[in-house]
């Protein structure tokens, strides 16, 4: 089986992945998973995907995610995972489109707009 790619993202945050057969090994941006994304809850929306269909040990996962926060990272390496899972195994579609793991999550934070202090929050009104 060769190398799959795909691509994930989340707010500005964009993975891409580079999946192949091997041990369960993942690197984020040329470190360890571990080490990257050092918080618990952030290693297991990572690894949803992946024991949500059985694949834990079974692959090298190669990332590159850029922009963004660890949060929004985390989330687009789940989407990145869960498009490399379906082409490689077409039958895990159905699971991980139950779970929501193939949707892109289109919230974006909104613009500052002229004249006001953030997006939506007034300057203080002064009547004198």
């Amino acid at each position: 089986m060769e190398v799959i790619n795909a691509v994930g993202r989340r707010k500005t945050a964009v993975a891409r992945v580079f999946v192949q057969p091997g041990n369960g090994k993942i690197t984020v941006n040329k470190r360890e998973f571990e080490n990257y994304f050092p918080v618990e809850s952030l290693q297991n929306i990572v690894r949803q995907p992946l024991t949500l269909t059985n694949n834990i040990d079974k692959f090298d996962i190669l990332v590159n995610v850029d922009g963004g926060g660890f949060k929004g990272q985390a989330e687009a390496l789940r989407l990145a995972i869960s498009r490399a899972i379906i082409e490689m195994y077409p039958e895990h579609r159905p699971v991980l489109k139950t779970n929501g793991f193939l949707r892109r999550d289109p919230r974006m934070v909104e613009r500052k707009k002229p004249g006001q202090k953030k997006a939506r929050k007034r300057f203080q009104f002064s009547k004198r």
